[in-house]
């Protein structure tokens, strides 16, 4: 039986444990094992316990000035996870700033003028992401919802481009077989990201005098994204290799 730990790097627990039941859901598992890095290092044998890693959204950015300690360790757990997918030890699924964090260790870049609003968007699937197993069943586009303040103009050296839109051109990409990342968030339903604006009213993510006209818009949205998530779980057992 296929293992897999969603990694939470949420301070806020509300939005954390929402996150949790949204990623468990999208990837269809009866339970999902859960690894709190705000509060916890990462273990030495993960790639041991387990087959594959969903990484959640947080409201850390890359790019900020001053990072805190645990902002620090966090990324460096993070850029851990990445390495041992980038080396077959394990599978792993990063989302929103996880994207950040493995595009910079890559030797990407990551800036602020790509930024969505809290919103749906359309992303359209490259040849590389028509050819993938997770987004080739979606080509040519999909819809999902995004918030972001930072992203990527390029994908890192290395990474295939699965996905991109005019507003923020690399939406997802995979590196190797075994390590995805994406800007936008695939667990969620419109509910789930109307639930989590509640958290994050104040954070600039969106105007918070107009969070009922962007609440109104997110729930009239038809997103896919959960497949997505829903693929990355039927193949952890078999092959992630391009087809």
């Amino acid at each position: 039986m296929v293992s897999l730990l969603y990694v939470c790097v949420r301070p806020e627990s509300g939005a954390a444990d929402a996150e949790h039941r949204s990623f468990g859901r999208a990837l269809g598992v009866p339970q999902l094992d859960r690894l709190d890095l705000i509060r916890h290092p990462l273990p030495a044998d993960l790639s041991e316990r387990y087959d594959g890693v969903v990484v959640g959204g947080s409201p850390y950015n890359v790019v900020a000035e001053e990072r805190d300690e645990v902002q620090r360790r966090v990324e460096n757990d993070l850029e851990e996870i990445a390495r041992q997918a980038v080396d077959g030890g394990l599978s792993a699924f990063f989302t929103c700033y996880g994207i950040g964090v493995v595009t910079r260790m890559l030797g990407g870049v990551v800036g602020t003028a790509t930024p969505e609003s809290t919103r749906p968007t359309t992303i359209h699937i490259t040849d590389a992401g028509a050819g993938d197993p997770l987004f080739g069943p979606a080509a040519p586009q999909m819809g999902v919802l995004t918030a972001h303040k930072e992203g990527s103009t390029e994908p890192p050296p290395g990474a295939a481009l699965l996905a991109t839109n005019d507003d923020c051109p690399v939406q997802a990409y995979r590196v190797g077989a075994r390590l995805y990342a994406t800007q936008f968030h695939p667990e969620v339903t419109p509910q789930d990201f109307v639930d989590r604006m509640a958290y994050y009213r104040t954070t600039g993510y969106f105007d918070p005098h107009a969070f009922d006209v962007t609440a109104e818009r997110v729930l009239a949205a038809s997103v896919s994204g959960t497949d997505l998530l829903r693929r990355f779980g039927e193949l952890l057992d078999g092959d992630l290799s391009p087809r």
